[in-house]
């Protein structure tokens, strides 16, 4: 038997999952690693955990499933975007803890910028000014830490996102990432899937600290023989983790779509080759490119807080142990009681981008319980991902009537359901909801003709539950305008 390794280097933890041609689960390994919050709107983790974390979770996930090094036939990534790692390439050292998707401190940088750069910026990535992007955040290392800047003077200073953070240790010094994730770092021109020189100018960055741009599927590199799978496996695939659940849920369709539910949500659209610029404050990306073939390009809604409100509900406020009691909490009262709660913990993202606002909980009287804050919270994911779609409907000319979701949060058949009825759509999950790792899985998979073809791929999709909309039309307004509401009241915060 062969198998594809899929290493998922998410927000809050790192997995490694082992998948059949079926695209079924042979085996698999998780470990969450620490985050790290030392500022105000600061949010840090620790390269050289994540790596080692990788290390544990391949040997793990080997040992659990009893195979060997010889069975797995080509290793794919996916990873959280945005968040950058800065090293040195003689060590291999982390220079700096890696700044992360929903760090805000390069907020004022970012509003100095006068409009024309601004527009500029918008034009040629497609994406919002906002601090979520790589950009400022390599511009802020080089300005701020002392190694970063002598690792660049020396001509040491290799600098990524975490795909290629992860593919450097796994090879031994590979410096690539794929087009997905260079289309989030606000540096790579949409139209020649490459880095701009006018966008490097902009934020100060040298060339040559970046790694080389490659299609989503194909050969980077092997595994290093005394590295964690004990033997030289080609690295094939590399996908953002949101564009690597769209191959997950196999919308390769134009018009077809998906929204994944993480530590944040995201929802992508397939636009094709057609590179469709947002009037409704959504971002327009690189949904995946395989080999030579032509960069199909997405539409992209990004709400920063949804499964790690749960969290905080959790481990800040401690009215749950575990996500798992959400359910039966939030399901021991029948509606929110006025309860609205816009988790706006480092701004908003799509379609506000406002780093200005700052989280709510409105409505609260004498009678409101930890129950009823519980389920304003997966309401608040509900709502947030309304709003996504309203823009993506309003973008295309095309109302969504069904919506495919994956993503931890999945998990939760309350939210599902609170889902259906927020917007009136049916919901469906398929039955492997982890399809961020499969779609890694499916890109490196096609690189080699494991599996021949996406429409091999498409066949292996399979629906495991769909959720009704039990909501009246009257209800659904009266929510979504209270819902407005509360967002209205999240901003002009921060100064």
């Amino acid at each position: 038997m062969s198998y594809i390794a899929s290493l998922d280097q998410g927000t809050s933890s790192t997995r490694c999952m082992i998948f059949d041609s079926s695209g079924s689960v042979v085996a698999s390994a998780q470990k969450e690693h620490q985050q790290f919050t030392p500022k105000p709107g600061w949010v840090e983790h620790d390269a050289g955990e994540i790596w080692l974390n990788t290390k544990e979770v391949i040997g793990k996930a080997m040992a659990s499933g009893d195979l060997s090094p010889n069975e797995i036939t080509a290793v794919g990534i996916t990873n959280q975007r945005e968040t950058i790692v800065a090293w040195h390439s003689d060590t291999g050292a982390a220079l700096h803890k890696a700044i992360v998707w929903q760090d805000t401190r390069t907020a004022d940088f970012l509003n100095q910028l006068n409009d024309d750069v601004k527009q500029k910026l918008i034009h040629q990535t497609g994406l919002a000014i906002a601090p979520y992007f790589s950009a400022s955040k390599i511009h802020w290392l080089l300005n701020n830490i002392d190694t970063v800047q002598q690792a660049n003077a020396a001509g040491k200073l290799r600098v990524g996102t975490i795909d290629s953070w992860l593919l450097w240790n796994l090879t031994g010094g590979v410096h690539i990432t794929d087009v997905t994730n260079a289309s989030r770092t606000m540096l790579m021109n949409l139209q020649t899937l490459d880095w701009d020189k006018d966008l490097l100018e902009i934020f100060g960055i040298p060339l040559e600290i970046l790694p080389q741009i490659k299609s989503s599927s194909e050969l980077y590199g092997s595994t290093r023989l005394d590295g964690p799978f004990g033997a030289e496996i080609p690295v094939t695939g590399i996908l953002g983790d949101q564009h690597a659940a769209m191959v997950g849920q196999a919308c390769f369709e134009k018009g077809s779509s998906k929204t994944t539910y993480g530590t944040g949500n995201f929802a992508l659209l397939n636009t094709g080759t057609e590179i469709v610029r947002s009037k409704h404050g959504l971002l327009t990306t690189v949904c995946f490119k395989f080999g030579e073939q032509p960069a199909i390009y997405a539409l992209e809604g990004s709400v920063a807080v949804t499964g790690s409100a749960i969290q905080w509900l959790r481990d800040e406020l401690q009215i749950i142990n575990s996500a798992s009691e959400m359910d039966s909490l939030a399901g021991s009262v029948p509606d929110n009681a006025g309860v609205y709660f816009v988790p706006a913990f480092s701004g908003l993202f799509a379609p506000y981008w406002r780093s200005d606002a700052r989280g709510v909980i409105v409505g609260l009287t004498r009678s409101v319980t930890k129950a009823h804050l519980a389920r304003a919270t997966l309401e608040a994911i509900c709502y947030q991902t309304m709003e996504i779609l309203d823009a993506m409907a309003a973008d295309s000319g095309v109302a969504t009537e069904l919506m495919r979701v994956d993503g931890g949060v999945t998990a939760s058949e309350l939210c599902m359901q609170l889902q259906a009825d927020v917007m009136g759509i049916e919901i469906v999950r398929p039955l492997i909801t982890e399809t961020t790792a499969l779609g890694a899985a499916y890109a490196a998979g096609l690189a080699i003709g494991y599996w021949k073809s996406v429409e091999e791929v498409k066949a292996n999709w399979r629906e495991s539950k769909r959720w009704k909309p039990s909501k009246s039309a009257e209800e659904r307004t009266v929510g979504a305008a209270r819902w407005k509401a509360a967002v209205a009241r999240t901003l002009n915060w921060v100064e």
